[in-house]
């Protein structure tokens, strides 16, 4: 069976559109959450997001593309090919047959959902967009890359809410490790800041509603948080088969080690107290890589900012690895969703390059029931050559991926 290895990353964000710059300002400690601009949030009781603010024609999305498609298939275009861009990797150039695309979405185009929905309420079915469905399905981001490419390997979306990135990734690692491909494109991308995604999250109390101090709203571990803050973007990584980076002289980023699976099996949107669900999907991850729990130096964790699920999280970590440093890349970025896994794995790939951490913002006051070190004095230096991305999503559904030190 092949390993595999990441040798290219590409990402659109609220803290820059690179993975040197989203890594850069981690380590700074910025926020990217502020007030929302792309609509007028004045009637929301939370009017804060992650919003990607810095995204416009360039030389991989034009203004007409802009205009056809939903927001989150450009961000996915525009990562999918800065990646192949920072692997060196010429997409012409590779067997079409052998090179694939799995780019998961949470939502898909909600905009688009939401735009379709008045048209047809005030104006009638006949002048709802012909481009309505291709612009607004989820696995349009998979299609599109992969079209723009010409690669007719696997491709396909993967939907698993917040941890739709995840699941993309290990669902590509196992095209490769099954010689199904040599190559492939793999991670997430969401546009859920809108005002049909707000209402939802809102409804359910589900969102931070500090609008007087966005930047300390998202507040994992911290005992006053009052829930997650909504972000947007993509992340796509570049995963070869090693025997296929090689042939071809690339970097090796680093390498997938493991990756697990698990279903809380309890409740639509709560997870399990018992973390029971959590501890399997890595525990998992764990013998898939052929590593034990000493071996994890560092864990970037789901960390949503939620009153129950950062403390059901944290109590699984321990239950399984005792003492271990872990941070959340949500108190700067907000929460993603279907893009979060795969721009957490970025960070990932960053700290075990730079053996360094970034911090957890805003924890002022860490929760009692929170013992271990969850990074919240700022970056730090660490050594450590494994670390796990736990993503976890509504339904229960949870996806844990081992990185492993080049």
């Amino acid at each position: 069976m092949e390993n595999v290895v990441v040798t290219g990353m590409g990402c659109v964000s609220a803290l820059g559109n690179s993975p040197e710059e989203l890594w850069r300002n981690l380590l700074l400690g910025k926020s990217g959450i502020a007030p929302i601009e792309r609509f007028d949030a004045g009637a929301f009781t939370s009017q804060i997001a992650g919003e990607v603010r810095d995204f416009g024609p360039n030389e991989f999305c034009s203004e007409r593309d802009l205009k056809r498609f939903s927001r989150y298939v450009m961000y996915a275009v525009f990562a999918a090919k800065q990646a192949l861009r920072n692997a060196g990797v010429d997409a012409a150039a590779e067997n079409p047959a052998r090179s694939g695309v799995v780019i998961g979405s949470s939502i898909g185009g909600m905009q688009h959902y939401y735009e379709a929905a008045v048209t047809l309420s005030t104006r009638g079915p006949n002048r709802v967009s012909p481009f309505f469905i291709p612009m607004s399905i989820v696995n349009m981001a998979s299609g599109e890359v992969s079209n723009r490419l010409g690669w007719m390997g696997p491709s396909f979306s993967v939907t698993s809410a917040c941890a739709t990135s995840n699941h993309s990734i290990a669902s590509a690692v196992d095209q490769i490790r099954l010689g199904r491909a040599d190559i492939m494109l793999a991670g997430g991308s969401d546009e859920t800041v809108n005002p049909l995604g707000l209402s939802g999250f809102t409804s359910m109390h589900a969102v931070s509603r500090r609008n007087d101090s966005p930047e300390t709203a998202s507040r994992p571990f911290d005992r006053d948080r009052d829930g997650f803050v909504m972000g947007e973007g993509s992340a796509v990584l570049v995963l070869e088969s090693e025997s296929h980076a090689r042939a071809r002289g690339a970097e090796v980023l680093a390498r997938i080690a493991g990756v697990g699976f698990s279903a809380d099996a309890y409740h639509i949107s709560a997870p399990r107290e018992d973390g029971k669900g959590v501890m399997l999907a890595m525990q998992n991850a764990l013998a898939d890589a052929r590593i034990n729990p000493d071996d994890i130096g560092y864990i970037n964790t789901h960390g949503t900012s939620t009153p129950l699920g950062d403390v059901a999280e944290c109590r699984a970590i321990e239950a399984v690895f005792g003492s271990v440093k872990v941070n959340s890349t949500k108190s700067m970025l907000g929460h993603a969703l279907g893009a979060a896994g795969a721009l957490e794995a970025i960070a990932v790939i960053k700290s075990l390059q730079e053996q360094k951490l970034h911090g957890t913002k805003n924890v002022f006051n860490k929760d009692p029931e929170i013992h271990l070190d969850v990074c919240e004095n700022g970056a730090c230096s660490h050594r450590f050559d494994y670390a796990l991305n736990n993503s976890f999503g509504f339904g229960g559904q949870n996806c844990v991926i081992v990185f492993g030190r080049n």
